[in-house]
């Protein structure tokens, strides 16, 4: 599903504020810090707490392998100013209908910031400009008011409740569905929040395109 552009681990994203860049090993520490908080690991599907460290590496390998086989997009959040200090992680998947889902989690320091919804709206963009898709999905549990808030600025509208298995959790948890038609975001293209322009590879691929016509998280 995703190109080859995004399968090499030079691959990156710039908004105003952040760079998303593919996960590395030196990101470990973060990601158990920050992932592994209570906050942050409750709202998603498959983030235990406490977070085994164990499991970190093998995590982050996991994404990079996804990543170069274009089973995902998956890619660390970090500071444009510093990119090396990741802040969280976000990530389209592939999922059996052909329309990718759209997850995240961010570090409590940096929440209310504007951050995530920077980065989805960057994910957005790339996804819909580099990939023949229709929409993209997304979900949260109810009880996430700030990660809704987040698909509701990105243009993604609420398609009703469900009960969804969060394995992390230990079993069913009310959550919303949420979808963003490819529609939708041609009439909202230019984000207030992102700013996000496409590199120049991108920008052509996208002219090209124009041409030719995880889980509840945090």
């Amino acid at each position: 599903m995703f190109p080859e552009l995004t399968r090499d681990d030079v691959f990156r994203l710039e908004t105003r504020r952040l760079w998303l860049r593919w996960p590395r090993m030196a990101d470990g520490p973060a990601i158990l810090r920050q992932a592994g908080e209570k906050a942050v690991a409750e709202m998603t599907a498959h983030i235990p707490h406490p977070y085994p460290p164990e499991q970190v590496e093998p995590f982050i390998f996991s994404t990079r392998k996804g990543n170069a086989l274009g089973e995902h997009l998956v890619l660390a959040i970090t500071p444009r100013a510093k990119p090396n200090e990741l802040i969280g992680i976000i990530g389209a998947y592939k999922q059996a209908s052909g329309v990718p889902f759209m997850g995240y989690w961010l570090g409590r320091p940096h929440w209310g910031k504007g951050y995530a919804t920077e980065a989805a709206q960057g994910l957005i963009d790339t996804l819909f400009s580099l990939v023949d898709i229709p929409a993209i999905e997304a979900d949260t549990r109810v009880i996430n008011p700030g990660s809704r808030r987040v698909l509701e600025k990105s243009g993604f509208r609420a398609e009703g409740s469900f009960l969804k298995s969060l394995p992390a959790r230990g079993g069913l948890f009310p959550c919303e569905q949420f979808r963003l038609d490819r529609s939708t975001w041609a009439a909202l293209k230019s984000w207030s929040a992102s700013g996000w322009t496409p590199a120049p590879e991108e920008a052509q691929m996208e002219a090209t395109m124009a041409e030719r016509a995880e889980p509840c998280m945090a």
